[in-house]
């Protein structure tokens, strides 16, 4: 067997068969470019889901992290440590906000804002004891926690993980009035994705947004958006929602947020909201440590100068100009998304989005495919134009093979 066929066949019988990976075996990466370990060079056209928004290996965040290593990585939060009040103000100020809670992973800052609307809606609307209530909406994606996947339509994951969680609603994604019914005097939040990037990059309907924030603030309760994918320079702004010129009362960080180095996330909200918590009733043992202060710190820095989400918004457009031209041939059925990120649905003739994805590694492009014919294309922020045409081409060789 070659070395990839090896390493494969050890993965599979030694690790729970929970993913699917496309069978490439990356041994190494710089920029937007990943390596094999038989050598062959790969364009990185999906950057971790947004978690390697400023690229593979980036020098800033690499160099942040090796200083910080040699440092302190871990007091647990029993102590206070030189790195974090420096991340909680710089993190609050770039969202606006006053306070910041640190966590890990997506799923555990999910899991915190859903703690906190429920704690907040005991302790300062008034909802009775056991009964609050968080509107969500159909085909979303906030992680795989059996609270998450309780409020989750998609059959894969959340088939055979109960009994589920109650206390959510669940509404058709850009609805406004589906969610105006929907909600009763105990409803405490709203938790949503300002564009839906599992479900194929959904970008919902012109003012639903707007309109979301004006019916929250109108009946008293939390806007809660999940920006761990969206946000952080992806859509060509910091958060998708600025583009609507929509401020929530809390938001939900992660993936880019650790630069690709470390795991980092976090709830970002008012002093107010946040200050529900008291001393042990919610914590981490790794949330908010040295070196992901660190490394979130630096990522805070280069998102203020702008450059990242100048490149997501002239990038994304020339991408989504090019996407768009392969909508008249019949192969691609429809386009979407924001800056630099798209979801495009192939035409089912052609085969599966699976199908289409381990052709465009066979052609050195790394995508990956959701909710069966649709591939989803995010590439780093740092890639060059002229690499993204490349990848472009590789699509265009993929789809005009019959």
């Amino acid at each position: 067997m070659s070395t990839t066929e090896t390493a494969i066949a050890s993965a599979e019988a030694h690790s729970a068969h929970n993913y699917h990976p496309l069978p490439v075996v990356v041994a190494s990466a710089e920029g937007a470019w990943m390596t094999d370990v038989e050598g062959r060079r790969y364009l990185d056209m999906l950057a971790g889901y947004s978690a390697l928004n400023f690229g593979h290996g980036n020098r800033r965040l690499i160099d942040a992290a090796k200083a910080q290593l040699d440092r302190v990585t871990l007091t647990s939060r029993a102590f206070y440590h030189d790195r974090f009040a420096e991340f909680c103000t710089e993190l609050a100020a770039l969202c606006g906000m006053e306070t910041v809670l640190p966590m890990n992973t997506g799923a555990e800052a999910v899991e915190t804002a859903v703690k906190t609307a429920r704690k907040w809606g005991y302790r300062v609307k008034g909802v009775p004891d056991g009964m609050a209530k968080i509107i969500v909406a159909s085909d979303n994606f906030h992680g795989r926690t059996t609270t998450i996947v309780s409020f989750s339509t998609d059959p894969e994951a959340r088939a055979d993980f109960g009994p589920y969680t109650p206390g959510f609603e669940i509404v058709p994604y850009g609805d406004l009035t589906a969610m105006r019914e929907a909600m009763t005097e105990n409803t405490v939040a709203v938790l949503i994705e300002p564009i839906q990037g599992e479900a194929g990059v959904l970008v919902p309907p012109a003012g639903y947004l707007p309109g979301v924030r004006e019916l929250t603030r109108e009946r008293n309760v939390l806007f809660i958006a999940d920006e761990i994918q969206s946000g952080l320079g992806r859509t060509g702004k910091t958060f998708a929602l600025d583009h609507e010129g929509v401020v929530p009362d809390m938001y939900v960080l992660g993936k880019a947020l650790g630069g690709g180095v470390v795991p980092v996330s976090a709830v970002v909200s008012s002093a107010d909201v946040l200050g529900v918590f008291r001393p042990g009733e919610h914590g981490s043992t790794f949330g908010g440590n040295p070196l992901a202060c660190a490394v979130g710190l630096e990522v805070v820095a280069m998102l203020r100068t702008g450059e990242y989400q100048q490149r997501a918004t002239e990038l994304g457009d020339h991408l989504h100009r090019e996407l768009g031209l392969l909508t008249g041939g019949g192969a691609v059925v429809a386009v979407r998304g924001r800056g630099l990120w798209a979801g495009v649905d192939i035409a089912p003739a052609l085969g599966t989005g699976r199908e289409i994805s381990e052709k465009l590694m066979e052609q050195g492009v790394l995508v990956k495919d959701t909710h069966g014919s649709t591939i989803r294309i995010a590439p780093p922020l740092v890639i060059s134009k002229e690499d993204l045409d490349w990848g472009l081409d590789r699509l265009r060789t993929v789809l005009s093979a019959r």
